[in-house]
């Protein structure tokens, strides 16, 4: 392969639902272009894109895949995503380091939520858009639905390209109204007849042919002026008027594609290469330090890597984009962010697990490499001289999580390794070693997502694991103020052990006044401040420490340790085990011996003394509460109202988007469990969900009495 200078090379993301027909899209693409000699399908396990044991498996895309094809003497960088949402991680990295998206839709259903929810990662990574209808061969095909439902989601910006002549098994010819042609293929599909526009389609076609012309003219001054002097305007200046247009996301293009027959394949691919702008002519990345780097190929050398993959026999493939200047095999390099020097031993233009050797990379190219000793996804590579650093990409929140051990204890050290070395190839698991919960969590995007890590620690690691409920990080705190006092004494024959300590505990809130007289009993007790320490505790919340002793009662060498062991005691609170939070604490009174006082002394007392008082301070039981927005068809819109209520959900609001409802609500984790699986089957899949936490709330009674039996039972255990 060449080395494609910078104004020669565009980089693709292809998106799109599950069942869109992305890969059989990526395949016919790869055949036109004569990087294959034969279409593989996702059915016979046998395509260039998902090419992983996993995916031959389940049938569907789990990573995305990078290829390239050379055509019309230029290079087409295309990363080809998953379209399930639990894998969304691969599409938020493409999209990071591609400049144009080409957004598949099955024809049977048109716009779906996945569509949805892809395009605004689109919308707010800026990129243009072109829409191509796949599957027009199916029976159940509707190209005019499908173009109403874009219209309805995305108004005036949709412009139809191309339209078919019929749909269904009769599919084989499309209108191109960018070139007034018709295209008609063999059953074979291929290289196509290209044909004079039949009379009964003129009408249509000039229609869509005007309606694209306008299009084209409004996002160039000088187009629109000659539009108005000529009424028309030449192809190449509409090719013009429409690259300026999908860079300021002006307008949608259109495509009708049957990927599967490989018809119109060639005049997307054809399209792309006209029109479809080169990254020279795409906004700048931004480093760290707010510095805009133009695509130069003579300027500094800098590499992003946005995407690594282990393969069997070959280890680590590292894939990057060249954001600046250029690479060349044995290239030293240095990590920006992890201050290790690289050697590029290797280059590689990539078509899934086919690799072609190259010598050479320029700015705004794709590429891969292996074996490199040190650099994980997210890391920048600079020539010498060069100080860039990108952290552009943005992964979504979990939104499933589960605890995993391996069936053998013995394995748990190695089970760790293979998801950090997992979480490196899709960052959107989030792989946590609890010291809280005592366990170790592993979160993802949906259920499918961590089946899908099960099924490959198990088949390709060899390493039985389980998957079960996790724990929920409650907290514990209190509801009013109340005292308490222990002493610690010890004799065992030589130095004994003394310490007693009066406290008073209450809840804290920010911006409380300073404490000043308490009654308990009967009894009046009068606080004089000698010294506040307040807390910020790992946890989340407040721990307010107040030392208000008179008269020397406790020495202030021993005050640490009284803190200590209140620590220790917030640390495992006194109602379920949980983290305490958000409590003052005031030591007034205590006593201590000349001789048997010591740090160990004070910190029980102060444990126990706590602990009391913590007992009769009306304590309560916090639970984390999630805000949850649900994206759901209006039809579904009551039986996923139904459903979040039998959750405790509070509902905060909600509002209409285009054939879609948007529903907000409070949610605690606890009811969030399965909830990814239960949405799906309540709306077939169509509706779907982001979750973010938004704070610590009292649970109710009736589940407060619950954990409470639930702890005794496994306190009487142990």
């Amino acid at each position: 392969m060449k080395v494609y200078q910078t104004n020669e090379i565009k980089n693709i993301s292809i998106l799109g639902s599950s069942g869109s027909g992305k890969t059989t899209l990526a395949e016919a693409m790869l055949y036109e272009g004569g990087v294959i000699k034969r279409r593989g399908s996702v059915e016979s396990g046998n395509t260039v894109s998902d090419y992983f044991p996993v995916e031959k498996e389940y049938g569907y895309s789990v990573f995305s895949t990078v290829f390239s094809v050379e055509w019309q003497d230029r290079k087409l960088n295309f990363i080809d995503c998953p379209g399930s949402d639990d894998f969304i991680g691969g599409a938020v990295s493409a999209l990071n380091v591609t400049d144009t998206a080409l957004m598949v839709l099955n024809a049977q259903y048109g716009v779906e939520v996945g569509t949805i929810n892809q395009f605004r990662y689109t919308e707010q990574f800026h990129k243009p858009v072109i829409f191509v209808v796949n599957q027009l061969d199916n029976d159940k095909a509707d190209y005019e639905g499908t173009i109403a439902q874009l219209r309805e989601q995305w108004g005036g910006k949709i412009v139809p390209i191309q339209y078919p002549v019929s749909t269904g098994s009769s599919f084989n010819a499309v209108v191109d109204v960018l070139k007034m042609k018709m295209y008609r293929w063999k059953p074979e599909g291929g290289v196509p007849e290209v044909l004079e526009i039949p009379a009964e389609e003129m009408d249509k076609a000039m229609e869509l042919h005007k309606a694209l012309v306008e299009s084209a003219a409004e996002h160039d001054d000088m187009l629109m002026e000659k539009f108005f002097e000529e009424g028309t305007l030449s192809e190449d200046d509409m090719r013009a008027g429409i690259r300026a247009g999908l860079v300021i996301r002006g307008m949608f293009p259109v495509f009708c594609v049957c990927a599967g027959r490989d018809m119109c394949v060639r005049r997307t691919l054809e399209f792309l290469g006209n029109v479809v702008p080169c990254t020279d002519k795409m906004p700048r990345p931004v480093t760290t330090d707010g510095v805009e780097v133009t695509p130069d190929s003579n300027g500094p050398t800098s590499l992003f890597f946005f995407k690594t993959t282990v393969e069997p026999h070959i280890g680590q493939v590292s894939y990057f984009k060249v954001i600046s200047g250029k690479v060349k095999e044995g290239d030293d390099l240095l990590n920006a962010d992890r201050g290790s020097k690289e050697r590029v031993a290797q280059l590689f233009s990539v078509a899934g697990q086919t690799r072609n050797p190259v010598t050479e990379m320029v700015a705004g190219d794709i590429g891969a490499t292996v074996k490199l000793k040190d650099v994980r996804r997210g890391n920048t590579l600079n020539g010498k001289g060069c100080d860039y650093r990108f952290d552009f990409i943005k992964y979504p929140d979990p939104k499933y999580r589960r605890a995993v051990k391996p069936v053998n204890e013995a394995d748990a050290e190695k089970m760790m390794e293979i998801l950090m070395r997992m979480r490196e190839e899709d960052p959107t698991w989030v792989i946590e070693q609890s010291k809280e919960l005592k366990q170790t969590i592993v979160s993802g995007q949906g259920e499918f997502h961590l089946r899908t890590l099960k099924w490959r620690i198990e088949n390709n690691d060899k390493l039985p694991i389980e998957f079960y409920e996790p724990k929920i990080p409650y907290r514990e705190t209190i509801t009013k103020a109340a005292r308490a006092d222990y002493r610690h004494k010890k004799q065992s024959g030589g130095a004994g052990q003394f310490g007693e300590v009066h406290l008073i505990v209450e809840p804290y809130y920010e911006g409380m006044p300073a404490p000043d007289t308490y009654r308990f009993g009967g009894q009046e007790y009068k606080i004089s401040v000698r010294d506040t320490q307040t807390i910020d505790l790992d946890w989340g919340g407040k721990l307010v420490f107040i030392n208000s002793i008179v008269g020397g009662a406790i020495d202030a060498r021993f005050l640490p340790a009284i803190l200590k062991g209140i620590m220790a005691r917030m640390e495992q609170g006194p109602l379920t085990g949980s983290y305490a939070r958000d409590v003052r604490i005031i030591v007034y009174d205590g006593k201590m011996h000349p001789v048997d006082s010591n740090e160990i002394s004070f910190m029980l007392a102060g444990r126990n003394a706590f602990s009391t008082a913590f007992k009769e301070a009306g304590p309560k039981i916090l639970e984390p509460v999630y805000d949850v927005e649900v994206s759901v068809p209006a039809d579904y819109l009551g039986d996923v109202m139904s459903d979040l209520q039998g959750r405790r959900a509070i509902i905060m609001g909600m509002n209409s988007e285009k054939g879609y409802e948007k529903l907000l609500a409070k949610v605690p984790l606890k009811e969030m469990s399965s909830y990814s699986t239960s949405l799906s089957s309540i709306t077939g899949g169509r509706a779907s969900f982001t979750m973010k936490f938004s704070s610590y709330e009292l649970v109710p009674s009736d589940v407060q009495e619950k954990l409470l039996k639930a702890y005794e039972a496994t306190q009487a255990e142990d």
